[in-house]
């Protein structure tokens, strides 16, 4: 399944504010993390009334949860909101019963577990660099 392609940019403040909102670990002060300007859905692609969602980096989770924003287009009007949510508890094991992958969305996420969501455009950016990697390993030039 492909990831869906929507994205928005990040309203700062509000992402400031749910930020500050979480608890941070016994004695330890955390700080801001870097936000980025516009975020892309990570969920695959998904139904019209499904809101977006995209985590937001956290220094600390509190109590094992993670702080997400959703948001849904309506009325002319790109509504958000964030919320500090469990991940979810699906873990595929491919060869072996021990090493397994997590996903890494939120528990109960609508569609496909993050292992079957495919981004294109990423997977072509980690080939490219892959083979600056290992031309500069081989010190050949381009091709």
């Amino acid at each position: 399944m492909l990831q869906c392609t929507a994205f928005t940019e990040l309203p700062e403040m509000g992402a400031r504010v749910a930020l500050t909102g979480l608890e941070d670990e016994p004695g330890e002060a955390t700080e801001a993390p870097e936000l980025d300007e516009f975020l892309l859905c990570e969920l695959g692609e998904h139904e019209e009334g499904v809101e977006h969602a995209a985590q937001l980096p956290s220094v600390s989770a509190s109590g094992g949860r993670d702080l997400w924003m959703f948001w849904s287009d309506g009325d002319g009007r790109r509504k958000f909101r964030f919320k500090e949510l469990l991940p979810c508890p699906a873990v595929i094991h491919r060869l072996s019963v021990k090493d397994g992958d997590a996903c890494v969305l939120y528990d109960r996420h609508p569609a496909a577990h993050s292992w079957d969501v495919t981004d294109p455009l990423a997977d072509l950016m980690a080939e490219r660099i892959r083979e600056d990697v290992r031309r500069d390993r081989e010190g050949g030039a381009p091709a």
